[in-house]
């Protein structure tokens, strides 16, 4: 049965922290048009640093004036069709990315901004939006070949911990950041090359010490000290992806005042390079299919965390439980 009304999260104010910035509200369950199906949703992703940015009005190419909703990926069962929709039918598990049609419980959008999935699973959430975007970082800014050294900080986080993988099945040598024992026996169990616990050894030491060439390749989301040193240790021709910087999500950037990193890279022929999905929108359908083949294969391993978070109320605790950097795996909230 579909409920007549439904429950939403919406950013009332800009505010400098997520939980300040929010609202759960109450809106009507819209029939869909022609074109349009409704889908119940059943599990979301957590972006908390996106989120965060969001709602601190700091995502430059979203200009948005609240209230506006939340959340980005999405999976959940079709439970109405338009007159003209063909493609999908009622019971039909589908996945969904866009900017607002995350943190609610139903939404109703153009048959076309929908994908269908095998099932509806947290497995294929993590991989329909953060996996993809772990891929298309690689492979196509960062340019990722094979036999190099590839270097993925915050490796136990949802988008590392895929990275990771992916790096290693292309044949590359894989050296993964974390920060505590339960994150890198993860890591291990994982197949990653060189686990660095960044709280047990010093990172820069290690890398100085067993990586005298240098990395080739670096999958950089932790931002401050962790990005210099990966600047410092970046091999001839070697590229730094700046997949995020999590380290100041939560705060205002960080001054810095200090030599200018281009005599770095120029002498090294080496490069850092932003990454933004939304900019890379055209390989999301391939890189999709590939990640989702691996997935039913059993040749790439989906972690979950296991802290459980349901329902909207239960979203602020889980976006501070992922800036905390207490999660293994991708934090997903369940309605």
């Amino acid at each position: 049965m579909i409920a007549k009304t439904y429950r939403k999260l919406i950013a009332k104010q800009i505010a400098q922290d997520f939980k300040s910035a929010i609202e759960i509200v109450e809106a009507i369950v819209r029939e869909p048009l022609a074109h349009e199906i409704l889908i119940r949703n059943q599990f979301a992703g957590v972006n908390g640093g996106f989120d965060t940015l969001l709602c601190r009005g700091e995502v430059p190419y979203v200009n948005l004036a609240p209230p506006f909703d939340l959340g980005v990926e999405a999976i959940g069962e079709v439970v109405a069709v338009g007159n003209s929709v063909a493609e999908f039918k009622v019971g039909d598990a589908v996945a969904t990315a866009m900017r607002g049609g995350g943190y609610r419980e139903y939404q109703t959008i153009d048959a076309k901004l929908a994908v269908k999935i095998p099932k509806a699973t947290p497995e294929i959430l993590t991989l329909v939006s953060t996996g993809v975007s772990a891929v298309v970082g690689l492979e196509k800014a960062g340019q990722m070949l094979s036999e190099e050294v590839v270097m993925v900080t915050a490796a136990g986080g949802g988008a590392g911990h895929i990275a990771m993988q992916w790096a290693k099945m292309a044949g590359n040598h894989v050296i993964g950041t974390c920060g505590s024992d339960a994150k890198a026996r993860l890591l291990k169990e994982l197949g990653c090359d060189r686990v660095i616990n960044y709280k047990l050894e010093n990172v820069n030491e290690v890398l100085q010490k067993e990586y005298p060439n240098g990395v080739d390749l670096v999958f950089e989301c932790v931002g401050k000290e962790m990005f210099d040193i990966c600047v410092d240790n970046l091999a001839r021709r070697g590229r730094l992806l700046v997949f995020g910087f999590v380290s100041e999500y939560g705060n205002s950037l960080e001054k810095v005042e200090q030599p200018r990193i281009y005599d770095k890279l120029f002498w090294k022929a080496a490069s850092v390079r932003g990454f933004l999905m939304p900019l890379y929108s055209e390989y999301v359908p391939e890189v999709r299919e590939r990640l989702i083949e691996k997935l039913l294969e059993g040749s790439l391993k989906v972690i979950v965390d296991s802290a459980e978070f349901r329902g909207l109320e239960s979203i602020p605790t889980a976006v501070e439980y992922l800036l905390g950097g207490q999660n293994r795996g991708k934090v997903v909230v369940r309605f």
